[in-house]
């Protein structure tokens, strides 16, 4: 079920045109993630979906409700995580969401969000003692605060160490079990990859492509990297790269030094092919693996920049 279309959203700030045509749906419970380099109109997007910023044109729909003529019930239906400065640094994560609860006719249990969050043994101390991770997670317990359908979380994870961006991993999942569901965005392809069910790449205010991560990779390409290091110098990583270009499994070549690079559609195949050819030649490897692509490499093939923070 639809619970979220977007339909040719567009939004200018003086000549620059932050978002030129964006349109997709979102689904009931699913969690869909935004992703593409500053400026690509992400942010922007989603402010006009939260209501924050007027669209210059487009329409946004929450099934049968619009922000022109339901602001009231659909603010009912969302939860935005709030910038960390909306806490109150003196206040405890307790105080914080009790205060936030009371702007709500009907508020879900501060104990529940506080199990929600992880932030129990931690609901006593003054949010200014609390960490950058911690801080995080009670920004998405004040989005969960009204009991939202839909909640937008706009990079959650950014600047915090990786246990901390594990932590809200975790409670994005555990969202998606409590059948929520999240738009997210994100600069990290990790994250995107894990946690969405579709990922939507957007660059220059245009949608790039839309698709689940591994509809997205497979689209991508068939093949797979393999690497090769070789301990018997640059000559064995060259023979091997002459012997694998005539392979008919193999795609393309990459040789740097003693290291080796080959894109095989079959690189099951190709690796005993070889072995076979290094135990011929007795020539030792020191290090080998298949890298599987990712969403980077989708990222890059489709807007052909590397992703930067």
């Amino acid at each position: 079920m639809t619970v979220l279309e977007v339909r040719n959203l567009q939004k200018s700030f003086g000549t620059i045109r932050a978002v030129q045509d964006i349109s997709f749906s979102v689904n009931t419970g699913e969690v869909f993630t935004i992703i593409g380099p500053n400026g690509a109109g992400k942010t922007t997007t989603l402010e006009m979906i939260e209501g924050l910023v007027s669209p210059d044109d487009g329409e946004i729909h929450f099934g049968d409700l619009s922000w022109s003529k339901n602001a009231v019930a659909i603010k009912k239906k969302i939860g935005v995580q709030p910038q960390s400065s909306a806490m109150f640094d003196l206040l405890t994560p307790e105080e914080n969401l009790n205060l936030f609860a009371s702007f709500y006719d009907h508020a879900r249990p501060t104990d529940d969000i506080l199990e929600i969050i992880n932030l129990t043994d931690h609901r006593k101390n003054q949010v200014k003692k609390l960490s950058g991770g911690q801080r995080q997670r009670l920004a998405i317990g004040l989005a969960l605060i009204s009991d939202p359908e839909i909640i937008f979380l706009d990079e959650p994870t950014t600047g915090l160490d990786p246990q901390a961006r594990r932590n809200i991993w975790d409670i994005i999942l555990h969202l998606k079990q409590l059948g929520k569901t999240t738009i997210l965005t994100t600069h990290y392809m990790e994250e995107a990859e894990k946690l969405s069910d579709r990922v939507c790449i957007v660059d220059q205010g245009n949608i790039i492509t839309l698709d689940s991560p591994s509809a997205l990779i497979e689209k991508l390409t068939n093949e797979r990297e393999i690497r090769l290091s070789f301990l018997d110098g640059e000559n064995a990583a060259e023979e091997a790269d002459h012997f694998s270009r005539n392979l008919e499994s193999v795609a393309r070549t990459e040789r740097e030094g003693t290291s080796l690079k080959v894109w095989a559609v079959k690189p099951e195949d190709t690796l005993l092919d070889l072995f076979k050819f290094n135990k011929e030649k007795a020539y030792q490897v020191e290090q080998v693996s298949i890298r599987e692509m990712s969403l980077e490499d989708v990222f890059i093939a489709f807007t052909g920049k590397e992703w930067r923070d």
